[in-house]
Order: C-alpha cells, then sequence, then structure tokens
C-alpha cells in the first residue's frame, strides 16, 4: 500500500549540456519525464472523493449487473426451445420483478410476466417486450423474430467482479463515482490534495488599499488570478503573499512558503537581473535551471527546488504568467497531484484575422472563437495587456515556423475550457 511519493531529485529539471533555447514541445516532454507524485495517500469514502485522484487501481468486489436480468418489461421464455413463427405460450403462476425474484423454473414452451430488472428465472433465456405481444387469458401470443438473449442483460456485462474498473491517476468524476458504488467500492485510496502556493514579488506590486496608489504602483493582478486558477484546477491554494525585490524579505516568504505548501509558483524576479532575487537566491540556497522557452509571451522559467519543495518561477507580465501556467504548470502539478500528464485539446478553425509571424518561437494568441465558427485574435499581442484575458475565451496555438495567415486560413484553437479555466 501507498503510504507517501519520494521527493523529487534537486536536479530534476536540468536540461542537458550546452541546451540555451529549448522548443515548447521538448520542454513539456522534459518536464513529463522527470516529474511524480509528491502527496501522501489517505482512504476516503466515496461522498468525499469526487475531484480526489486515485492512487491505485480499483478492482470490482462485485459483478455488474450481479446477475442476468431483464432490461424491459414483458414476458420471459427459452428461445432455443422453441420452433420459428407464430406462438402462444402458457403463462406460468406468479411474475418476476426487480427484488422480488421467482424461485421456481420456466419449463418450455411456457412464458412467465418478467419486469425490468428482475433477475432471469432459471429457463429463461430471452424476454419479449411487452408491447409487441397479445396477452389473453393464460396465455400470450407473439410472433418469433426475436434474437436469442434478447432483452437481456448478462451478468458482467458492464464490470466482472476482480477486473480493474478506475485506474491508478485518475481524477474521480460524478459518473465515476456511480461506477464504484455499482461494484460494490465505497472506500478508496486517493492522493492527498496538492498543496499549491503562490508568492508575487516586486516593488511596484501592492496589493488592496484603501489609499489611492501611486503613480509607479501597480495592483497585483497575478496572485489572484493564479489562486484562482489552481482552486480551479481542483488543488488547494494557498496565498503566500507578496514581496518586495529585497532578498531578505523574499528569502523569509519562501522559507516559511515551504512549510505550508508542496509547491510554490512565483512571479516576477525569476530572469537573471540585479533584482531578480527569486533565481538568486535559488542558485545560493536551492537549486535551479533557468528554461528559456521558445514561446510568446513568456520564455524565461525558472524551475528548481527549495528545501525539498518543487518551484516554478514564472515572469511578472500577467499573460506571460496566464499563459505559462496554462501550458507547463497545469500539466507539471497534474503529475505532482499524482494524476496524469494533461494535453490540452485544440482543433482546428477559420481565422479571423490576418498575421505574418516570424520563425523561431511557438506564439499562443488571445483569441476568440465567435458564433460562426471562426476565431479573433486580440488587437495586441502586449504581454501586459490583461483585458485581454478576459476578452478572450481560449488561446490560438501557432507553430515556431514562419506563418503568413490570411481570413479563413485555419489555425489551431485551444478553449480555456480545454486548459480547465
Amino acid at each position: 500500500m501507498k503510504i507517501e511519493s519520494p521527493i523529487l531529485d534537486n536536479d530534476c529539471f536540468s536540461l542537458p549540456k550546452g541546451v540555451r533555447w529549448i522548443p515548447v514541445e521538448d520542454a513539456l516532454d522534459r518536464l513529463q519525464e522527470s516529474l511524480h507524485s509528491v502527496v501522501k495517500t489517505e482512504w476516503v469514502n466515496l461522498d468525499q472523493a469526487t475531484n480526489r485522484v486515485l492512487s491505485e487501481n480499483i478492482f470490482a468486489t462485485r459483478s455488474s449487473p450481479p446477475s442476468d436480468n431483464s432490461a424491459v418489461d414483458g414476458f420471459g421464455f427459452s428461445l432455443k426451445t422453441l420452433q420459428h413463427g407464430p406462438q402462444n405460450l402458457p403463462l406460468v403462476k406468479g411474475r418476476a420483478a426487480a427484488g422480488e425474484p421467482y424461485k421456481g423454473t420456466i419449463t418450455p414452451g411456457s412464458a412467465i410476466k418478467i419486469l425490468t430488472g428482475a433477475i432471469l428465472p432459471d429457463g429463461v433465456d430471452t424476454v419479449i417486450l411487452e408491447e409487441d405481444t397479445q396477452l389473453e387469458l393464460n396465455s400470450v401470443t407473439f410472433n418469433s423474430t426475436l434474437k436469442l438473449g434478447a432483452n437481456t442483460r448478462m451478468s458482467g456485462e458492464d464490470a466482472k467482479s476482480g477486473e480493474i474498473v478506475l485506474s491508478e491517476g485518475n481524477i474521480l468524476r460524478s459518473p465515476d463515482i456511480a461506477l464504484l458504488v455499482s461494484v460494490g467500492v465505497f472506500c478508496v485510496l486517493v492522493y492527498k490534495k496538492l498543496s499549491v502556493g503562490v508568492l508575487s514579488t516586486g516593488t511596484e506590486i501592492i496589493t488592496k488599499t484603501t489609499t489611492t496608489p501611486l503613480r509607479h504602483q501597480i495592483y497585483d493582478a497575478n496572485r489572484p488570478m493564479l489562486l484562482s486558477v489552481i482552486r480551479k484546477w481542483g488543488f488547494t491554494a494557498e496565498d503566500l503573499g507578496h514581496a518586495k525585490d529585497d532578498q531578505d524579505t523574499v528569502l523569509e516568504k519562501l522559507n516559511n512558503g515551504v512549510k505550508k505548501v508542496d509547491v510554490i509558483i512565483t512571479t516576477g524576479g525569476a530572469s537573471s537581473g540585479e533584482e531578480d532575487y527569486i533565481s538568486k537566491l535559488l542558485k545560493e540556497k536551492g537549486s535551479i535551471s533557468s528554461w528559456r522557452v521558445a514561446i510568446k509571451p513568456g520564455r524565461p522559467i525558472a524551475m528548481g527546488m527549495w528545501q525539498g519543495k518543487p518551484i516554478f518561477g514564472l515572469p511578472g507580465n500577467p499573460v506571460a504568467a496566464f499563459v505559462c501556467t496554462t501550458i507547463f504548470v497545469r500539466p507539471a502539478l497534474s503529475l505532482l497531484s499524482g494524476s496524469k500528464w494533461k494535453e490540452p485539446v485544440g482543433f482546428l478553425v477559420p481565422a479571423a484575422f490576418s498575421k505574418i509571424k516570424k520563425p523561431g518561437r511557438r506564439e499562443f494568441l488571445r483569441g476568440l472563437l465567435q458564433d460562426d465558427g471562426s476565431v479573433k485574435a486580440f488587437k495586441s499581442e502586449g504581454s501586459g495587456r490583461i483585458s485581454s484575458l478576459s476578452w478572450a475565451n481560449g488561446l490560438i496555438d501557432l507553430p515556431s515556423e514562419a506563418l503568413d495567415i490570411s481570413p479563413g486560413d485555419f489555425v489551431r484553437f485551444i478553449p480555456y475550457t480545454s486548459l480547465g479555466i
């Protein structure tokens, strides 16, 4: 039985020597290969299991359905003992109903009244729908054009006792709860909820205040946005607050944060500038791999370990932080939580915009899927345009090669819903 997963290696985020720029696809592959669950397990009842991640395969403890039964209200008989053509079968006394099985045996050439869900009595292999018969005083008449086993449900046709019904890593949904109950499972071993802390940095950043902000100050949009996203994804979100561009302050926030959470996400301070203290501290006291990903918006992403806990250092610009979180951090958190790698599902739609794209970086434009099935791109590609994230209902995913897009050309669109937003 699993109790906890091993911690990550300090070099789990490291890139091969000599790699300076990494394509988006390679970055995602690297994350997928390097990460695994970092949370312990616990038993929960099914009423607490929705959205939890299974930590082991689940086996059916009984078959579903447990017995051969009728799928309709009608009459049951042995078809294999009848000749083809019109039938007039005498009815036995009594009936078979759900929860009230018939205890006798139906002899060949006779029939029994049977209701939906009732166990098939001995001697019954086929059921005819009541509407397809004519009922006389003590017999039932019909034309035997049925196939053997018609209108019946066989034991175990949905799930057989002892077989795997749900696999490790599955996130339990309401239909999964119904399946587990049907096969006699009422308590499951799941991973504890991954706790994710969000820390924003930057002296210019302020939180909600009753005073008028100064001209050089901006409100912290990143932290509320990312905390909201983390909750939407089903993780436990922990607000680690805000740190000014001061090494001691950032150090204190990181040290306090790792005591509370399994993973830390930071915004700002992750590059190599004079006041990028996230990167500096990770280099001095933790481990860091600065990924220059060929992505727009984004590019500099710092990933490392702090006292055994993974840290994702994201750009400070809100659009870049959002894109990097949905494209890189989401599937990474999924693996760290014990679940499976999450690949967003996109589809091709006609463009309702024009764009000449240079080669070299994979680009994610803010897109609005319209009622006619075409997608518009936001008027500006600036990574500080927070309004573009609210305006959009998905991302337009453009490959790294050069493109000359005209209206009507097909582009890949990833709806927010596919990103869990």
